[in-house]
């Protein structure tokens, strides 16, 4: 400290003096289906793990990360198959991805760690707890995924027409899902990059990603079993879910991000961050 304000003392007259940026170095840890997934991972203290979403990198969540490494231990994952994760041929379904974040947190020491998962990471996190517990965990935030909801075939045929799509022009598909995540305008580089990224996971894998958690349909039984607080922040297209996580669990803290797209952390990072910041704090 006594150096840091020695050099700010030798700036110029009016400018600002900050604590340097984390560092976010990369990791990689094997899972016990011999599968080696890459992580990201920036600061100390209480850990804080994120999980992205359907086909998304560990570095979409580049914001979050350096800000909470300011105060936490913060690790975002490369689920199997994604990002700079190996490319398995088997499991591509919530309840093994749940055991990888397991796996994560027991061999990276991170216990108890409030768990971050966004669109797929949402039924994958609600896997997690449906299979393990919370014992590990401190507190969730889920953010901007579908947990459940009466059948509705219109639905039903919608998603199995976007899985065709896919199929059918993978790298066109890939450019246009990634650009309607976000309703602020981002740089055209961000885009290529994210897109990039997408496009590494295998396209036969991406479907069998979308169909696993799509074959369960249904996690708001795991609702009952969430003793540990939990917030979830959504868009206006989740309101219904948003409702029904709060009818479900009085408990939990739901806020809706009406001007945002459904990369929300993106389109409004500062907002996210100190909404997180603010429940972390009302649960130490």
């Amino acid at each position: 400290m006594g150096r840091l304000v020695f050099a700010c003392l030798l700036l110029s007259f009016g400018a600002s003096c900050s604590p340097p940026a984390p560092k976010i170095a990369s990791g990689f840890f094997t899972t016990s289906d011999g599968v080696k997934l890459h992580y990201l991972e920036a600061g100390r203290g209480p850990a804080v793990v994120f999980q992205p979403g359907w086909t998304m990198p560990a570095e979409i969540w580049e914001p979050q990360i350096r800000h909470f490494a300011q105060r936490y231990r913060v690790v975002a994952l490369d689920p199997r198959s994604q990002g700079e994760s190996e490319k398995p041929a088997e499991g591509h379904y919530p309840e093994r991805r749940a055991q990888d974040i397991k796996e994560l947190v027991e061999q990276l020491k991170l216990a108890p760690a409030v768990l971050v998962g966004w669109s797929m990471g949402v039924p994958e996190l609600l896997a997690y707890v449906g299979r393990f517990g919370t014992s590990t965990i401190r507190a969730l935030v889920l953010v901007d995924g579908f947990i459940g909801d009466e059948p509705n075939p219109k639905m039903s045929a919608q998603i199995w027409g976007f899985v065709r799509s896919m199929q059918e022009d993978r790298r066109k598909f890939a450019g246009e899902f990634v650009r309607s995540m976000y309703k602020k305008p981002q740089p055209e580089e961000y885009y290529r990059k994210i897109i990039a990224a997408s496009l590494k996971t295998p396209t036969n894998t991406a479907v069998a990603l979308f169909a696993n958690v799509f074959a369960t349909g249904d996690w708001r039984p795991v609702l009952a079993k969430l003793d540990r607080p939990v917030l979830y922040v959504a868009t206006p297209q989740l309101r219904s879910q948003a409702a029904m996580v709060k009818q479900r669990l009085p408990s939990a803290r739901v806020e809706i991000f009406e001007d945002s797209g459904h990369a929300l952390f993106v389109d409004e990072p500062e907002r996210f961050s100190r909404l997180v910041e603010e429940f972390l704090g009302s649960i130490r």
